[in-house]
């Protein structure tokens, strides 16, 4: 079975591609590489492999080089969820074989696969996190009935309390995006991304009609703001931020309510609201307040030294973001150019 290692970012038609695969995710398109690629300098092995013309298996791996942690293959970095393409099984056990073989010659640490669909059954999970789906294809009420009780009050009260929400694809709005998400990652104790990363995101994303910033004001400032992604007929809620301040007006329940109601306007059929700790309940309550699906998702690491896959990853001390929490965020943001690519 031959299979090819490709660059997305270089390959002709690439989007198309995957368009017409009918099975296919925004972090698989072309976009989303380049704006890893251009952010933090990794470097793209897709393995596929075709049937004719018809993709027949897409297995995404980006290589990150660091001095600091090592180098390793990831699908991929910074994402949720990247689940492979695969008209049968076999396909796929050959492509993961494949991979390994080209990691022990590349000399990489680890590969780490982001999707149970890779490892249905045998290796062991590295993490585990769980995804939400709603669907889209039901009528705004449904939607609305479909929330819990206490979403929609908190929806009503942002209303009522005089919070407006708008939909925009401008690098203004991401700009007042950036702004909130260095206070919101300063109260989680974690740096901000780059700047970079962010505008590589309005450049290669939201300027090319591939996703949007919405973004929920009161008394002319911007008080909470979420980025979401789009291909083909899904959407992807992918980052969001706030002030802590305005909390108690919700905007952050209306923010999502109003993407949802876009997305659904526009004929998409699906929003995946991302991933979440399973020991992080708050966010897990506010994800389940929407009516959507909750499934596991699996992430397994395949250790090159070692030739066997890890089990049950042990996160460390909350150390970090004790101290995280506790810096200016002048320097929070120098950390986040100065750290992030070598994580991911």
């Amino acid at each position: 079975m031959d299979f090819q290692i490709i660059d997305p970012t270089e390959y002709p038609r690439w989007d198309s591609i995957l368009l017409s695969s009918n099975d296919h995710s925004f972090f698989h398109s072309s976009a989303w590489a380049r704006v890893l690629k251009e952010s933090y300098k990794f470097k793209s092995f897709y393995f596929v492999h075709f049937e004719g013309e018809q993709l027949a298996l897409l297995m995404p791996l980006m290589e990150v080089h660091s001095f600091l942690t090592g180098v390793r293959g990831v699908c991929l970095p910074f994402t949720d969820q990247c689940p492979p393409y695969k008209l049968n099984n076999e396909f796929l056990r050959v492509a993961v074989s494949k991979a390994i073989d080209y990691a022990r010659q590349a000399r990489w640490r680890y590969i780490e696969w982001r999707d149970t669909g890779y490892f249905a059954l045998g290796a062991p999970p590295w993490e585990t996190y769980y995804t939400h789906d709603i669907d889209l294809a039901n009528s705004e009420h449904e939607l609305f009935s479909s929330l819990k009780d206490s979403n929609r009050r908190c929806i009503k009260k942002a209303v009522r309390e005089g919070v407006s929400v708008q939909v925009a694809q401008t690098l203004d709005s991401l700009k007042s995006f950036y702004l909130l998400n260095c206070i919101t990652r300063r109260r989680h104790g974690l740096p901000p991304q780059p700047f970079v990363f962010f505008k590589n995101v309005f450049e290669y994303v939201i300027s090319k009609n591939l996703g949007i910033v919405v973004e929920a004001s009161y008394s002319n400032k911007v008080i909470a703001s979420s980025i979401f992604f789009h291909f083909g007929t899904s959407a992807i809620y992918k980052y969001g931020a706030s002030d802590f301040v305005y909390q108690t007006l919700r905007p952050n329940n209306l923010v999502m309510w109003e993407a949802i109601k876009w997305y659904r306007d526009r004929g998409f059929t699906a929003m995946n609201l991302g991933r979440s700790d399973p020991n992080d309940q708050g966010l897990l309550q506010y994800k389940r307040a929407w009516g959507a699906k909750e499934t596991a998702i699996h992430y397994y690491r395949y250790d090159l030294r070692k030739g066997m896959f890890l089990k049950d990853c042990k996160k460390g001390s909350s150390f970090f973001n004790i101290l995280f929490a506790r810096l200016p965020t002048i320097i929070l943001r120098l950390a986040g150019r100065l750290l992030y690519r070598h994580m991911g």
